[in-house]
């Protein structure tokens, strides 16, 4: 799977073992920055990238990594195709992708249990979505954000 990742200045470290992790578990990271961590950014820059990346279809998933990651998860949600999701817990993350086919996961760094990690993002690749009823709800996003009633 090809995999977009960006972080602000916050979240970089995290990225950084991130590239590792989805690389020794054979998946293709693009990276959208932040190249270094050493100086304050605008966390819309790198997130809007690594977003649209997803939106177009370049990637098929993407992980956004900021201090609480709400600011990665609103900037995420702006573009056409993504469904973003902040989570804090393995729960979230699992419901995220089996109730709401998330497709880009948004990750607090001064927030998140270290340790769960990469325990979170494992889980959040290797979850399916349900479909069924969970489909009619997420076509129901999909016509909202193309301006369409439901």
């Amino acid at each position: 799977m090809k995999i977009a990742l960006a972080s602000d200045h916050r979240g970089f470290e995290f990225k950084k073992r991130l590239i590792t992790q989805l690389t020794q578990m054979g998946h293709t990271v693009k990276d959208c920055g932040v190249m270094t961590g050493d100086e304050s950014v605008d966390y819309p820059d790198f997130g809007l990238k690594a977003s649209r990346a997803v939106g177009s279809g370049e990637c098929e998933r993407g992980i956004l990594v900021c201090g609480t990651g709400i600011g990665m998860s609103l900037i995420a949600n702006k573009v056409k195709g993504v469904r973003a999701a902040l989570c804090h817990n393995l729960y979230t993350v699992e419901m995220s992708r089996k109730h709401n086919d998330s497709n880009v996961l948004c990750i607090g760094a001064d927030i998140i249990e270290e340790e769960l990690l990469e325990q979170k993002v494992k889980l959040w690749l290797e979850t399916p979505f349900e479909g069924g009823r969970h489909a009619r709800r997420v076509d129901k996003i999909t016509h909202a954000e193309n301006g369409k009633e439901f």
